[in-house]
C-alpha cells in the first residue's frame, strides 16, 4: 500500500467516522478533479468542523476573486514554502505552479529559489513582499506597501499577497508540526 494511505502524518488521528455527507461529497469531488483526495484534508479530517474551515478559507485564497491569477498566489505559496522549507507544500504547490505554468523548469526554479526564475519586475516584488512578511514580520512599513502599488498591485492586491503569504506560514508549520506527507502523485505531476 502506498505512503498515501497508511500515514498522512505523524500524529494518531484518525478521520472523523462516520464522514458527514458534505465531506464524502467534498473527498469524492478530489477524487473526480485531481484524482486523489489530497493528504492535509485527510490530516485535518479527524474535526470536520477544522477540515472545513481550512478548506473554505484555502479555497476562498486560492480560488476566489482576486487581482492576482492563480498562479500568482501559488507562487506566493510556494515561495513562503521554501523559507520554510516545508516538504508538503513545496511538493503539492510546485506541482500546480509546473501544471499553471505549463512549465516545469519554472515550477523548479520557484521551489529552490524564486530569484533564479525569469520573472517580471512585478512578480519579483510581490515575491519579495511575501518572503519579508515570511521572514520578517516586524520590519513591514508602508515603503513595502507603496512599493507594490508602485508595480501596479492594488490594496485589495496587496491584502491579498499578504493573505496567502499568511496562510501558507500557518499551513507549513502545522505541516512540519505533524510530518505531513504529500500525496505521492504531486511528485509525478507536469513533468
Amino acid at each position: 500500500m502506498a505512503q498515501d494511505e497508511t500515514q498522512v502524518t505523524a500524529l494518531d488521528l484518525a478521520m472523523a467516522d462516520p464522514l458527514s455527507d458534505e465531506t464524502k461529497a467534498y473527498f469524492a469531488k478530489c477524487e473526480e478533479k485531481l484524482g486523489m483526495i489530497p493528504n492535509v484534508l485527510k490530516a485535518y479530517a479527524f474535526d470536520e468542523r477544522k477540515l472545513r474551515a481550512f478548506s473554505d478559507f484555502y479555497n476562498d485564497l486560492m480560488l476566489g476573486d482576486s487581482g492576482l491569477s492563480k498562479l500568482e498566489r501559488e507562487m506566493i505559496a510556494v515561495a513562503v514554502s521554501a523559507v520554510n522549507h516545508c516538504y508538503y507544500c513545496l511538493t503539492a504547490h510546485g506541482a500546480a505552479v509546473r501544471g499553471l505554468s505549463g512549465d516545469p523548469a519554472f515550477g523548479e526554479e520557484m521551489a529552490m529559489n524564486y530569484r533564479a526564475a525569469v520573472l517580471t519586475e512585478k512578480q519579483k516584488a510581490m515575491l519579495d513582499f511575501a518572503v519579508k512578511l515570511t521572514e520578517a514580520p516586524d520590519r513591514i512599513e508602508e515603503a513595502d506597501r507603496q512599493d507594490l502599488r508602485e508595480h501596479g498591485f492594488t490594496d485589495r492586491d496587496i491584502w491579498d499577497i499578504a493573505a496567502v503569504a499568511a496562510f501558507f506560514n500557518m499551513s507549513n508549520r502545522m505541516a512540519s508540526a505533524t510530518d505531513m506527507r504529500p500525496n505521492s502523485a504531486y511528485h509525478r505531476m507536469a513533468r
